[in-house]
């Protein structure tokens, strides 16, 4: 399936999500919730899919009475792939088939390495990694039933390229795992004309990452706001990672597949 050509295409028109059906993994709070909110702002039917089911109902409502279009909530545990499948089931009944789904549930905790264990490190991996592995495998195989392509934007993180700080292993190897997954799906799913994007945010203002950030000691935490707020003049906030996710589902990337955006303020430059 061949990608459209869109050099004669509106701007507003290659922006717009109307028609379309979107699905937001962990997208209750924080970025997911930014994401769904632009999303839903561009048009699409969206569905929110996270485990904590009563924050995603909110989030859904507030962002239908906002924009008026269609917004729904679920519960979603990405480490199980029968929840995955009834999240898809879902989104198709209710809106059609689905042509986005953003991959952003993940778990962060700071855990030194001598102090990991087993379960905590496979708790990770199931939410971060085989979470991502699972639910583009269902999102693919409905997209390629459909016949009609789509996008697939799995959250990398700047994790995913360099260390990040003492207690976070497990989070930092299972982005580096999303990444290789990324473009190792970006050439499986090419010639069903399914692309598939990373965003790597870096540590922005939300519930989860303030979170984890006062979990630090403090003289690394202290360090890493220096860092963060030296480039551009501010922390990161929701928005700025949510504009580009909805960036990679529009058709603005529609000649895109298989690259990681960084939304990092500089931060691996």
């Amino acid at each position: 399936m061949a990608i459209a050509d869109v050099s004669n295409v509106d701007l507003a028109d290659l922006i717009s999500l109307k028609g379309r059906t979107a699905v937001v993994t962990g997208g209750a709070q924080g970025l997911g919730k930014a994401m769904a909110r632009r999303l839903a702002e561009a048009g699409a039917s969206v569905l929110i899919g996270d485990i904590k089911l009563e924050a995603a109902q909110a989030a859904a409502e507030e962002l239908s009475r906002r924009y008026g279009g269609k917004v729904i909530a679920t519960r979603l545990d990405v480490t199980d792939s029968a929840s995955i499948g009834d999240a898809a089931a879902l989104a198709e009944a209710e809106f059609g088939s689905i042509g986005i789904w953003v991959n952003n549930a993940g778990l962060y905790p700071n855990i030194r390495l001598l102090d990991m264990t087993d379960e905590t490190w496979d708790q990770v991996m199931a939410v971060n990694l085989r979470g991502v592995f699972a639910s583009c495998r269902e999102a693919a195989r409905r997209m390629i039933e459909a016949g009609r392509g789509g996008v697939l934007v799995n959250v990398v993180s700047t994790a995913g390229f360099a260390g990040v700080a003492p207690g976070v292993s497990a989070y930092v190897a299972s982005k580096h795992g999303v990444r290789g997954l990324n473009r190792q799906l970006a050439i499986e799913l090419a010639p069903h004309g399914i692309r598939v994007l990373g965003v790597a945010p870096t540590f922005c203002e939300t519930e989860g990452n303030t979170a984890a950030l006062a979990e630090l000691p403090d003289s690394v935490r202290s360090e890493i706001s220096a860092t963060l707020t030296s480039r551009l003049g501010r922390v990161g906030v929701p928005d700025d990672i949510a504009r580009v996710v909805l960036f990679a589902a529009s058709d603005m990337a529609l000649f895109m597949t298989g690259s990681k955006l960084l939304a990092d303020a500089g931060e691996i430059a």
